[in-house]
């Protein structure tokens, strides 16, 4: 098994200010609906960026593991 970083929102307590968006390097991060901000785990890398420049400190970075079968197809 092997860890990889990723960006999650806390939907329920973001403002759709769109900061996080400028900040991504990847392009990664959209918002949805005009209500929270919704981040592509295929594109996210988990540079922690958007977590950092939240204003309103709703996005966390997890380690999600991932099985060799997952590695292989990445």
């Amino acid at each position: 098994m092997k860890s990889k970083r990723k960006a999650f929102v806390l939907n329920q307590n973001c403002v759709a200010c769109g900061t996080c968006i400028h900040v991504c390097p990847l392009s990664a991060i959209k918002i949805t609906n005009g209500i929270y901000a919704e981040i592509n785990e295929e594109k996210c890398v988990g540079c922690g960026k958007c977590k950092i420049a939240c204003p309103a400190s709703v996005i966390e970075i997890k380690l999600i593991e991932q099985n060799k079968s997952e590695l292989e197809a990445s």
